[in-house]
């Protein structure tokens, strides 16, 4: 058998020799699965295009009231039988304290997004050669919820009839949320299932964790999806259960970097130099 060598950069002075041999598979996936330094105007479009169709497919789901009602009062029933529904007793509680609550609002509003394109733009500085897999995780995730936002239609608990959520965004007139106001014509109402702030603050925070090399940012890494849970059922944007959704649709995404790359995102070399010659084969 053929075997040629590549080298791929554990680190910034450290180089490990990896075989490729020719019975590992056809050579255009194995590039493909190889990681590389990524392309700034390819992921800048990629990003623009997968958030594009992302808003496009959630908000032209059905807004399939009548169902998302009754999957919104069967879940809090079970919540209710099983001693863990905590969502309005926490909505109340935060609600009382003004300063905070607005706070919560403005969070929700911002940090979902601007958290996520922060850690891509530090992955795609600082870990180029595990960019491509890292990202793989977080576009798979959102394409698996799309899936879920169809097939599982759910009112958030401010929405429900009968129920004693408070909308905190309508009662403090704070901006920014898509679900309340002026804006709610813009996004769909029930798509509360799974929650994707908690897919991709839980998919940020182990980021930051895994490959961060400061310890109290990892430990920032820790608790952002842990604020960010209480914060979308401090302001009845979602369910708990909401956010056991979103993580599950995390790790279908680990599983399919997993597969794909044959091995977990952050355990991947840091950085693949480009070639500046051929591959020499080496005997067998």
């Amino acid at each position: 058998m053929t075997e040629t060598t590549v080298t791929t950069q554990e680190g910034p002075d450290e180089a490990v020799p990896q075989p490729v041999t020719a019975a590992s598979g056809p050579g255009f996936l194995r590039r493909l699965r190889t990681p590389r330094r990524p392309r700034l105007w390819f992921e800048i479009l990629l990003i623009a295009v997968s958030y594009w169709t992302y808003s496009l497919v959630r908000n032209a789901v059905p807004e399939q009231r009548s169902e998302a009602l009754r999957n919104a009062d069967w879940i809090w029933r079970v919540e209710h039988q099983l001693g863990i529904a905590v969502e309005e007793s926490v909505n109340h509680g935060v609600n009382s304290l003004a300063w905070l609550i607005v706070g919560m609002n403005y969070y929700y509003a911002t940090l979902h997004f601007v958290v996520t394109l922060g850690v891509l733009v530090w992955l795609y500085r600082s870990h180029p050669g595990r960019y491509a897999a890292t990202r793989l995780v977080l576009v798979a995730t959102t394409v698996v919820a799309l899936a879920g936002y169809y097939l599982y239609p759910l009112a958030p608990p401010r929405l429900m009839h009968g129920g004693h959520f408070i909308d905190t965004v309508m009662v403090h007139q704070t901006w920014g949320s898509m679900a309340s106001g002026d804006l709610k014509n813009m996004s769909n109402q029930y798509a509360a299932m799974p929650s994707m702030h908690i897919g991709w603050s839980v998919w940020c925070g182990l980021t930051i964790f895994a490959l961060a090399s400061v310890p109290w940012v990892r430990v920032l890494g820790l608790l952002y999806p842990t604020v960010t849970l209480v914060v979308i059922v401090a302001t009845a944007n979602h369910f708990w259960l909401d956010a056991v959704g979103g993580i599950l649709c995390l790790a279908f995404g680990f599983a399919l970097a997993r597969v794909w790359y044959g091995a977990l995102p952050y355990t991947l070399p840091k950085l693949v130099p480009a070639r500046s010659g051929p591959l020499l084969p080496t005997k067998a």
